[in-house]
Order: structure tokens, then sequence, then C-alpha cells
């Protein structure tokens, strides 16, 4: 392999390495200490978008995600806070593919074994949380981390497809 493209590789090694390092850290907070609703309350005190918001009304993990039960601050930092995960693992699956794509072929071999190994690190970081105070572990974050990265690398192989 070209000097080049091992660089380009190593790069994305070390996001992923970034990567799980910020999730390790971001595990072992509690919730107190990561929440985001003082923040919140500073910054949107004059609460823009309730009313639209308003009619938003789900359940996730069994908890009722709405307005009128969680208060609006604790709904936008819900919002955020899912975000996050999909923002974090959708890098996660994007570098697991662009660092994998010379060191394992076939194509659709590497895509399921980023996309499994996201799955194991989402896993990983819920465990971790259950072992942290005030947190709690849910397995639908792992399916949300988990279809996140499989999103990216879906869009990983598209970009490498197309470049060809």
């Amino acid at each position: 392999m070209e000097v080049g493209k091992m660089r380009k590789q190593r790069k994305w090694w070390l996001v992923m390495g970034a990567v799980v390092v910020v999730l390790f850290i971001s595990s072992s907070m509690t919730y107190g200490q990561q929440t985001l609703i003082p923040l919140l309350q500073r910054l949107l005190a004059r609460q823009p978008g309730r009313g639209l918001l308003s009619g938003i009304d789900f359940t996730y993990a069994g908890t009722r995600i709405s307005i009128r039960h969680l208060g609006y601050f604790a709904f936008i930092e819900f919002f955020l806070r899912k975000s996050a995960h999909v923002a974090i693992y959708f890098l996660l699956g994007l570098a697991g593919s662009f660092g994998l794509q010379k060191r394992v072929t076939p194509t659709w071999l590497r895509a399921v074994l980023t996309v499994l190994a996201c799955a194991g690190v989402a896993a990983f970081d819920e465990f971790h949380q259950l072992l942290t105070g005030g947190r709690s572990p849910l397995f639908q974050d792992v399916m949300l981390d988990t279809v996140a990265a499989a999103v990216a690398v879906g869009l990983g192989l598209l970009l490498t497809r197309r470049r060809r």
C-alpha cells in the first residue's frame, strides 16, 4: 500500500480512537455532570418554538417524551442527547468504513464488520453507563447508535463507489 493511502487510513484510525475515548469519558460522567438543562435555561429562557414542539409526544424506552411530561428544557435536552448519539456513531461508522477500506475485502465483509464493531462499542458504552451512578443504560440507545453507524457505512460505500 502506498504511503499516502496509509496516512489516510491512519487518520481514520485516529478518528476512531478519539471517538472511543470521548465515549468512555462521557460514559464515566454522571447525569448531573452532563446535564445541559442549566445552559438551556439561560440560552432558551423564552422557550422558543414551544407551541410548535408541544405537538410532539411519543414513548422512548418506556419514557413519555413530550413537553407536557418532561418540561421544555428536558425535552430539548433529550433531542440534543439523542442527536449526539447519532452524530458520534455516524462518525465512528464512517471512520471504520474508511479505515478498513484497504485492509478488509470484500466490501460487504468490511461493511458488516464495521457495523458489528460499532454495535459492540455501543453495547459496551451502555454497559459502562450501568456502572456509573445516575445513568440509565438503554437497549434503545444501542439500536439508535447501530442504525447511525449503518447509515454512515452505507454512505461510505456509496462515496467509495462514486470515486471509482
